[in-house]
């Protein structure tokens, strides 16, 4: 279960760094016409972003039916401390 965390944690970093990737790459350059006007990204950022929203969701849920059917247990820290 441990081993599952960590590798859904990491998807969910590498797709914030691919979101992060895309919005310093900003848009495209428009040659055929002649002009420098850059033309809009082709939402790759929100894909990028939207799977990261949509993973930690999932993630959470799955954390929480483990909880419930008893294959994860609370660590014992008591609150407030």
């Amino acid at each position: 279960m441990k081993i599952l965390v960590a590798l859904a944690f990491l998807a969910i970093l590498g797709s914030l760094a691919s979101a992060l990737f895309y919005m310093m790459r900003g848009g495209v350059k428009d040659t055929h016409e002649g002009t420098d006007t850059p033309l809009a990204p082709k939402g790759n950022m929100v894909k990028a972003l939207a799977f990261r929203v949509g993973f930690s969701i999932v993630l959470f849920i799955c954390i929480l039916i483990a909880w419930k059917l008893g294959y994860i247990q609370p660590s014992g820290i008591p609150s407030g401390a």
